[in-house]
């Protein structure tokens, strides 16, 4: 396959996981879909899989059940009819009968703490995060506004250690583009301490200052989503951070008062551990808030 033909290829394949996320709370119409992109929905269904591995439609349905999971822990003041809604079902009998297919329980016994079991058991696949000591008590967050941010991005599949090697194909292009004034962004697209970690969509993300214009054919570009924020400040090692988010929506929010949305968090590096010696890492992580 030539190299143009793959990328483009990738390119789409990257279009529709988007079109996906950012329209997660609608009804999908993968007619409308195909046209927008101006491929036939035959070539689209096919691109989909090879790049990903699976249908469309699954990823539909896997990424409506892992946002619906998250709110219901996350945002205590809306009904489970409401939870539904939010991430596209019109049926509560249809949306409970694919959520207890998911997790072996409704949502109302996921809701009243049968999250933790699972998320415990997640957690435990990363063997640095059960060894991290690192303590968020005492943290309190700064509520900020942030503006949409334009990003070039690589998406990696998993939440494992071939993340390095995707930071250093965009550190890669940055040296290749004679960057200087950018910031490198972690966009997480899922929860990581409710989705298996073999299942988390992680994007590496670079936002270039806004003189800079790159003809890049290699990277796709997406916007990060404007919005409130609560804003955490963290320093730490390999591990503190899945804990850490773990701690985010299992025990802050929840206390908060305030509700999350379905817009991704994300990290912004002020020192990337995928690309240091030492795998420590300084950044501040942003999560979606309403009040």
């Amino acid at each position: 396959m030539k190299r143009e033909t793959l990328q483009k290829r990738v390119q789409i394949a990257n279009d529709i996981m988007y079109y996906i996320y950012t329209h997660i709370d609608t009804n999908i119409d993968v007619n409308e879909l195909s046209s927008d992109l101006n491929v036939s929905k035959f070539h689209m269904h096919r691109i989909f899989k090879d790049v990903f591995g699976r249908n469309i439609y699954e990823s539909i349905k896997s990424i409506r059940l892992q946002k619906a999971s998250n709110l219901l822990l996350t945002n205590q003041y809306s009904t489970i009819t409401e939870v539904a809604n939010l991430c596209g079902y019109s049926s509560q009998t249809s949306f409970i009968r694919a959520f207890k297919e998911r997790f072996c329980m409704t949502p109302k016994e996921w809701r009243r703490g049968g999250y933790k079991e699972y998320s415990q058991k997640i957690l435990e696949q990363s063997p640095k995060a059960m060894q991290s000591r690192a303590e968020f008590e005492n943290m309190q967050p700064t509520i900020v506004k942030m503006a949409a941010m334009k990003s070039y991005y690589i998406r990696h599949h998993g939440y494992n250690a071939g993340i390095k090697q995707t930071w250093q194909k965009l550190q890669t292009w940055v040296f290749n583009n004679n960057l200087t004034n950018f910031k490198q962004i972690a966009l997480f697209h899922d929860n990581p301490t409710i989705t298996p970690l073999s299942e988390c969509e992680y994007v590496a993300c670079v936002v270039t200052d806004e003189k800079d214009i790159i003809a890049s054919e290699r990277l796709p570009k997406f916007k990060i989503s404007e919005g409130v924020y609560a804003k955490f400040d963290l320093k730490g090692k390999d591990g503190d951070l899945l804990k850490f988010i773990h701690w985010v929506y299992h025990q802050w929010l929840p206390k908060s008062q305030y509700e999350t949305t379905t817009k991704p968090s994300y990290a912004i590096y002020q020192k990337n551990s995928y690309l240091c010696d030492d795998n420590s890492f300084e950044l501040s992580f942003y999560i979606s808030i309403k009040f």
